[in-house]
């Protein structure tokens, strides 16, 4: 046979992915009559599909890459610019099977940020890139836009540590890639500011005309607003108000100093009573960290009645003394830190219950409404499972057992967040002018776990409290 041409097209896919096309004209001569007939094959070039590729944050997103030669190698990369202009990355090293297809949702990866089958691996394993600032931990700022993700597959098996910006340095091939959209608000949540009786928050509407069920969503001391899992809440239907306490511009008095009381967070109650949109009788509370001890004494010493409350790696009780209108010193108790031999800080000694004197307890026994306590037990920022195990134990003894659904991670951390967030075992703490690093612990992959199988209990314990629905 005889090549007499080649001839190269190109065109663009609806996903944006360069497409050539070879078509090789091969000549075959008909020994009985001599005519002479043309045969073509084509070669369609790597595409890479992200299935959708517009989600919420928790949501699921199939990649899956197709016209590989068998057995191919190939490294799936993935990178996010986050709003402080920091570049994160993570890449994983996959091989095409017999039909040219990488399927993340199927196939293992053989090495690079994880190993094993885990369909959304690139996301929760995003980490600063090779040379970037170290110490960072990722928050959603602005919730009303998206973290954009680029997705690409490069031939071979890559090496994090080569995988830099510029791809001509190291001879990067890049076979497709693609864009995706990852929200905190699907459409048609709403995103109000609450400015009202001396109350600093800001409230989530889910789509729809209401009245809806709601969460009051409370913090640790990372000042001013956190409002991502609150506008997640909304995305699932319920109404959220996350409420500022503490190193807000809007509140009054010194930066290091909680500067409310108990009055404050019962206007905030009321506040979140009062809105038209919010079942006024179906109301819970959220908190992570320091917020859980927030959460657990507005459930046991205010006149307020929560459906339920969820605790995620947080004491109920603090060396530092109970709040007062007068606020609270959150420096106050410093021989109360941890440092290791590298200058990390640790919490841990602040809310041991061993540690506490007997008034600065949370008098657990008063709840009334149940509680789900979410623990990490690689948590090196909270003695998590210490105070678990306490509030367990003395609603035991006050006969409320039936009050109390623990759930423990074996090598998760301290920032149990939504699904797919990417963790940091250490991170930087800012409010310190010595750049001081917090522990948080955790070991990645387990974490990843925990995060995605604890916010799928959350949202079930919700909805049963809240909608009187049990949705197992």
């Amino acid at each position: 046979m005889i090549m007499l041409g080649l001839v190269c097209g190109r065109y663009l896919s609806g996903l944006f992915q360069k497409q050539i096309i070879c078509f090789r004209a091969l000549k075959k001569t008909c020994s009985q009559n001599g005519l002479v007939s043309w045969m073509a094959t084509c070669t369609p070039a790597p595409l890479l599909r992200a299935t959708p590729c517009r989600a919420s944050v928790d949501e699921v997103i199939a990649l899956k890459a197709y016209h590989l030669p068998r057995n191919f190698p190939v490294t799936m990369r993935a990178r996010m610019t986050c709003e402080d202009g920091h570049l994160w990355q993570s890449l994983s090293l996959y091989h095409a099977d017999k039909d040219g297809v990488v399927d993340l949702t199927k196939d293992s990866s053989v090495g690079g940020s994880y190993v094993g089958c885990e369909p959304m691996g690139l996301f929760w394993s995003l980490q600063p890139a090779p040379g970037g600032k170290q110490g960072l931990r990722l928050r959603k700022k602005h919730v009303e836009t998206p973290y954009t993700v680029d997705v690409s597959m490069l031939e071979g098996h890559i090496s994090p540590l080569n995988s830099c910006k510029d791809k001509q340095s190291n001879g990067e091939h890049e076979l497709a890639t693609v864009s995706l959209q990852r929200w905190y608000m699907v459409p048609g949540v709403r995103r109000i500011e609450i400015r009202q009786n001396g109350v600093v928050g800001t409230l989530f509407l889910p789509p729809g005309p209401g009245p809806f069920p709601a969460v009051l969503d409370l913090w640790g001391l990372a000042r001013g607003l956190v409002e991502y899992r609150a506008a997640l809440f909304a995305s699932h239907g319920l109404a959220s108000m996350t409420l500022a306490y503490f190193g807000h511009e809007n509140l009054p008095g010194p930066p290091k100093r909680i500067n409310v009381g108990d009055s404050y967070f019962k206007a905030a109650w009321q506040v979140l009573c009062d809105h038209p949109q919010v079942c006024e009788d179906r109301i819970a509370i959220s908190g992570i960290s320091f917020g859980v001890f927030i959460a657990l004494r507005i459930a046991t010493s205010l006149p307020v009645n929560p459906k339920c409350v969820v605790c995620i790696n947080g004491p109920f009780c603090s060396i530092n003394k109970l709040f007062t209108d007068d606020g609270e010193n959150i420096d106050g108790e410093q021989k109360h830190w941890s440092i290791n031999d590298q200058g990390y800080v640790s919490f841990k000694d602040i809310s041991l219950p061993r540690n506490v004197p007997p008034e600065n307890v949370i008098q657990i026994e008063k709840v009334r409404c149940p509680l789900l306590f979410i623990v990490g037990e690689e948590d090196l920022c909270c003695p998590s499972t210490e105070n678990a195990d306490e509030i367990e134990r003395r609603l035991h003894t006050a006969g409320k057992s039936h009050l109390f659904t623990g759930v423990s991670y074996p090598g998760a951390g301290h920032l149990i967040e939504p699904p797919y967030t990417p963790t940091s075992h250490t991170s930087v703490w800012a409010s310190q002018p010595n750049q001081s690093m917090i522990q948080w612990g955790g070991n990645l992959k387990q974490h990843a776990a925990a995060q995605e199988d604890s916010w799928q209990r959350i949202l079930r314990f919700l909805e049963s409290n809240l909608r009187g629905e049990d949705t197992d």
